[in-house]
């Protein structure tokens, strides 16, 4: 299992510029079958399989992986769940919101791929920030700060295609606040367990989905 995992990441290194070019060409064709009425369904439906091949797409270029980074990434993966799940049942961490059905299945009212949401982002936010600072608390805050502005254009985006919901059509600034504390909480786990998040993939993944989330925004903005 191993060896074959290896192959497969030095295969997609060795072409990285065509790695880059799919995931371009991947979500400008997500924009487009989403900003078309007949196929906006079906790309709907699609997000879950978005984030999950993301993910693995980000998995192969990881390559230090053990079981220490698969149990950092694991509580990652239930700390950004578990939160989800009181928030959305509570109404009081992020607000009053609903999830619709653009994640997928659901447990407790909340999408099972939000988790994976969750560590996709923060180990992004960290492999980038990292690249630029080494002080470790600016990393933290950094990231934090960088996922924050992040939901700024996902928060206006997410209703758009079924993500989810705000009550009143209005995003709280507790929301924004929730998700710096959360964003900085989930950075500085993964930060101080020493896992190393050198990722070539990273900032391509997140600059995809920021530019995927803006572009849908005028898209489907539709009066």
């Amino acid at each position: 299992m191993q060896q074959q995992f290896d192959k497969i990441a030095d295969y997609l290194d060795l072409h990285f510029t065509k790695v880059v070019l799919f995931f371009v060409v991947f979500y400008g064709v997500g924009i487009i079958g989403l900003s078309i009425p007949a196929t906006y369904p079906i790309f709907t439906k699609l997000t879950p399989l978005a984030l999950l091949l993301s993910t693995v797409a980000m998995a192969f270029f990881h390559r230090t992986y053990s079981e220490k980074a698969l149990a950092f990434f694991g509580v990652i993966y239930l700390i950004g769940f578990g939160v989800e799940v009181i928030g959305v049942n509570t109404k009081l961490i992020f607000g009053h919101y609903t999830y619709g059905s653009g994640l997928g299945p659901k447990l407790l009212e909340t999408p099972l791929i939000i988790g994976v949401n969750w560590l996709l982002l923060v180990y992004a936010a960290n492999s980038v920030i990292e690249r630029f600072v080494s002080n470790r608390f600016g990393v933290i805050l950094l990231a934090g700060l960088a996922l924050v502005g992040y939901d700024l254009i996902l928060e206006q985006a997410a209703p758009l295609i079924d993500m989810w919901s705000w009550q009143n059509n209005t995003v709280p600034v507790q929301n924004y606040l929730a998700w710096l504390v959360l964003a900085v909480l989930l950075s500085g786990v993964l930060l101080f367990s020493g896992v190393p998040v050198k990722n070539r993939l990273a900032p391509v993944i997140l600059s995809c989905q920021t530019l995927f989330f803006i572009v849908l925004l005028f898209t489907l903005n539709r009066p």
